[in-house]
């Protein structure tokens, strides 16, 4: 069973920055494919960025060039380092680890960004 919690969301200013992490409680982290998601109200989640096992990764076109998925499989934890933040980026934001027919996903943790 993969535990992911998510922390590092909060309220920031429209062009600032912020790093969400996620900790994972399993052995064998790194050959899980790690995402985030994120959900804004009325909408439905979406994929927010990828990173597979061997370090591919896949971003939204709505995130390129601003948001940076990265992990530490030492740590257990992957990262979304979000910059250039905009208004349109807040949502709860959701860790998600796939292996194979096997989903896990986080609590969300909320990311509010201010005009």
């Amino acid at each position: 069973q993969l535990q992911l919690v998510e922390s590092g969301g909060g309220l920031v200013q429209a062009g600032g920055s912020l790093r969400l992490s996620c900790a994972a409680s399993i052995s064998g982290f790194s050959i899980f494919t790690m995402a985030w998601y994120r959900q804004a109200p009325g909408k439905q989640r979406e994929l927010v960025a990828s990173m597979t096992p061997g370090g591919d990764t896949n971003y939204a076109d709505s995130v390129k060039g601003r948001f940076t998925i990265s992990r530490d499989n030492a740590k257990n934890t992957v990262y979304l380092q979000m910059s250039s933040l905009k208004p349109e980026d807040t949502a709860d934001y959701y860790c998600n680890g796939r292996l194979g027919p096997r989903v896990y996903w986080g609590q969300g943790t909320q990311v509010t960004v201010s005009s």
